[in-house]
């Protein structure tokens, strides 16, 4: 008999469940400040547990700025591939308007060899702005610099001569890029979208899949952005590509602990987010309603994987990332709710869908 199925047709053992941090500058037990160093090393740690307990993914994400200690991700994750054995190992984002593709793939073509295949590239433009000024690039080239650097890495990808010119790079004529991986399609990639039409047409059009970052809000109100990934993929004749959902969340025994443990902090990361980007401070009300029926998958293993089986089944998901790390919740949280996650929510979620 053939196995149930979700909507995209990944059956429910095929979905991917992932974990994804941004390294987030944690607090010990004292509330004292940990080091950067300190919370790459717990990073580390964080990925090797995901992996003996059978995740199937890891993504980093790439911040130059104070709160976040992960600048160079892909440095950590060939530490974590030294002390892993099958979890894939990605980065959510690379902000690659602001890096050189060339650069980049050479990168993870080495990543790939060193975890034996394990590499993935989540390439995104970047909600935070801060890596821009810093590599001397000019915010008023935000998407043009994207379209062109997704355009070269994309040509990279089939891994043999390229011919290439931009405006904001030098031009490539029959260049070879080393090293060549051993993948029929070269480095593993994703992008990442935040939900505009145009970016999910782009997807489309260079032929990297969509990982969908969806941070707040019904997750349903992004149905229309999946209908229109994939009608674009049939118009333009395109094989099935597979969609990805990143999320943040919290899982502890009950509702009432996950969302006791995750309120502080991540209502400290929000404001402290809000205050740069002009939000209301947040409350605990909105909290709650996130939480309730919104993009924040904070409770118990039930809960949590009702959730996201739910989501999965309303997008036709193939992939679902949680972002497990938020504000400066100590690592031994950050533990347990990666052991919760990987022992309890990913069988109930197979099992919902199953």
């Amino acid at each position: 008999m053939n196995a149930p199925r979700t909507v995209a047709g990944a059956t429910a053992d095929q979905l991917i469940l992932g974990l994804d941090t941004f390294g987030d500058v944690t607090r010990d037990a004292e509330g004292r400040r940990l080091s950067h160093a300190q919370v790459i090393r717990d990073v580390v740690e964080q990925a090797a547990l995901a992996d003996r307990l059978g995740v199937d993914a890891i993504t980093l994400g790439e911040h130059h700025r104070d709160d976040f200690a992960l600048s160079s991700p892909e440095i950590a994750l060939a530490a974590i591939a030294g002390k892993t054995e099958r979890i894939l190992l990605g980065t959510g984002v690379t902000v690659l308007s602001s890096d050189d593709p060339v650069r980049v793939y050479e990168r993870f073509a080495t990543l790939d060899a060193v975890s034996s295949g394990r590499a993935e590239a989540i390439l995104g433009r970047g909600s935070f702005t801060e890596s821009f000024p810093l590599f001397g690039y000019d915010l008023s080239d935000y998407d043009t610099l994207f379209s062109e650097k997704l355009d070269l890495f994309a040509r990279l990808r089939a891994e043999g001569p390229v011919t290439w010119s931009g405006r904001h790079r030098t031009p490539l004529v029959e260049q070879e890029v080393f090293p060549k991986t051993e993948q029929p399609e070269g480095v593993r990639a994703w992008i990442g979208v935040g939900g505009s039409p145009h970016s999910v047409l782009r997807t489309v059009q260079v032929g990297i899949p969509m990982m969908l970052a969806i941070i707040g809000g019904d997750p349903a109100r992004f149905l229309p952005f999946a209908n229109l990934y994939r009608q674009t993929q049939e118009e333009l004749g395109r094989d099935a590509m597979p969609l990805g959902v990143h999320s943040p969340g919290h899982v502890a025994a009950t509702d009432a602990e996950a969302r006791d443990q995750l309120w502080p902090h991540w209502s400290v990361n929000r404001n402290r987010i809000g205050r740069e980007r002009g939000w209301a401070e947040a409350t605990r009300d909105e909290f709650e309603r996130e939480a309730d029926a919104g993009s924040l998958y904070a409770g118990s293993p039930d809960t949590v994987a009702e959730r996201i089986a739910r989501t999965v089944r309303t997008l036709g998901a193939d992939r679902f990332d949680l972002k497990y790390a938020s504000g400066t919740m100590p690592h031994a949280q950050l533990m347990d709710s990666i052991g919760l996650y990987a022992t309890e929510v990913i069988p109930r979620v197979r099992a919902l869908l199953g």
